[in-house]
């Protein structure tokens, strides 16, 4: 199988550093569990994170297509936006950013991932949670603006979660077999843990766990929505899925039984903090001199602890937690997590 996935692999354009390295987290021996965290807020700087594997693929089909402008959507202090941003400039095109914000009118301060955006030559448009619905037209509508100036636009769905961006964790999935070896076997069953926001992460490593048999190595797939429930993420993993097998005909026969998502714990919603999460944030770094964000990877984190608070063998021997990045969003409202300092 292996050789097959490498004779398929669409062609990437090198953006993050990888392989990744993991460590043990002290914070696990007073859960009672034993959490291993994969680094992937270390791919890069300006272009840190999760979304940069997923980038690789999809920047390397604009160029394919000899794209001048690549357009993208996400909320106003997205992670996804800024490392497209910032990709482009690298990569010698323009970027254009649909963001979601409360009043379009009066928009957000220059903080955090919005200043790096404009650090990067983005330009911004702005529209409101209402209009978010219609996304994708106003994405094409901004294309076609583009078009009509004598450019050639490449569009990135959300997050770059599309079959094509499901390759960038395909790929990680590799490294984690090599990462797990010697901590996970079927009798020391280990979980990878991840945030779900959009739902091409999930789909990455749930594709790697099908074809790269996975659960034969004692190694399953868990994500924790940060977003949305349970519901829309199978159909949106399942959907990605779905186009990935049309696509490269891999015989993935991924069924929503593969698609473990652990629900209840979106708090007050998609990037809005609870004084318990911003703590468990706290007690992170305190503990291990890691940064989490509010919006991904703590909520996901502090989801996690719960868990294994009321049950520390709830995901088997050990964890495996993906820290998929995200820190320039705690600079956008620094007052917020100044309250459990």
């Amino acid at each position: 199988m292996l050789e097959r996935l490498e004779n398929k692999e669409p062609p990437r354009v090198r953006l993050a550093n990888t392989p990744t390295r993991g460590h043990w987290l002290r914070y696990g021996e007073q859960l009672g569990t034993k959490i291993w965290v994969k680094r992937d807020d270390h791919t890069g700087s300006e272009l840190s994170g999760n979304k940069v594997r997923k980038l690789e693929y999809l920047m390397a089909e604009a160029l394919q297509q000899q794209a001048t402008h690549v357009i993208t959507c996400g909320g106003e202090q997205s992670n996804h936006a800024r490392a497209t941003a910032m990709a482009a400039t690298q990569l010698g095109l323009k970027s254009v950013l649909v963001l979601r914000t409360e009043n379009p009118e009066q928009p957000p301060a220059t903080t955090g991932n919005i200043l790096l955006d404009r650090l990067a030559g983005a330009e911004i448009r702005w529209i409101s949670r209402p209009a978010w619905r219609d996304r994708n037209r106003l994405m094409a509508e901004e294309a076609e603006r583009v078009r009509s100036a004598g450019g050639k636009p490449y569009i990135i769905p959300e997050g770059g979660s599309n079959a094509l961006g499901s390759w960038g964790y395909l790929r990680a999935a590799r490294e984690l077999v090599e990462d797990l070896a010697g901590i996970a076997a079927p009798e020391n069953p280990v979980t990878i843990v991840y945030a779900c926001g959009s739902g091409g992460t999930g789909a990455g490593l749930v594709l790697g766990c099908k074809l790269l048999g996975l659960s034969a190595l004692g190694i399953r797939v868990a994500g924790i929505n940060v977003c949305d429930d349970r519901p829309y993420f199978v159909d949106a993993i399942g959907k990605i899925c779905g186009d990935f097998e049309e696509r490269w005909q891999l015989d993935a026969r991924v069924t929503p039984g593969d698609i473990d998502i652990v629900d209840g714990h979106v708090g007050l919603g998609y990037a809005k903090s609870r004084p318990e999460e911003l703590a468990t944030i706290r007690d992170v770094c305190r503990s291990d001199g890691i940064v989490l964000d509010p919006v991904y990877t703590g909520k996901a984190f502090h989801g996690l602890v719960t868990e294994l608070k009321k049950d520390p063998k709830r995901f088997g021997a050990a964890v495996a937690f993906i820290h998929t990045g995200g820190m320039f969003g705690l600079f956008a409202n620094p007052e917020t997590i100044g309250g459990v300092l």
